[in-house]
């Protein structure tokens, strides 16, 4: 079997070029009430290549190669349009309920403290 690695490696590169376009990066619009909302991800990529030959006494000549690659992609955050006003949410920050959420234990240990030095 003849293999030609540039030949993979081309058709691979393709495909990844392919699937990082503009839509993949930043997403398909969409409305929340009077928000325009733009999905914003982080795109990474990576592939590789091999190959070799050898000789043997016992088994003759031999060749082999092969190429892979992958993608992954994140998403980073929202544009959020409504009227001339152009904000970025991030989803990486804890803002909002998840914040909210996070400061309950706080929360009701300062409650408790202070039921506590109101009963002494």
């Amino acid at each position: 079997m003849d293999m030609n690695i540039d030949q993979l490696l081309e058709k691979v590169t393709n495909f990844l070029q392919n699937e990082a376009n503009t839509e993949t990066v930043v997403g398909e619009s969409f409305q929340l009430g009077e928000f325009t909302c733009i999905p914003v991800v982080r795109l990474g990529m990576g592939f590789g290549s091999g190959s070799g030959e050898g000789d043997s006494p016992k088994q003759g000549k031999g060749s082999g190669g092969g190429v892979g690659g992958g993608m992954g992609i994140e998403p980073i955050g929202f544009l959020a349009t409504k009227g001339d006003q152009i904000t970025f949410i991030s989803t990486k920050t804890n803002s909002g309920l998840a914040a909210a959420f996070e400061k309950v234990p706080d929360l009701i240990s300062k409650f408790l403290d202070k039921k506590a030095e109101a009963t002494s």
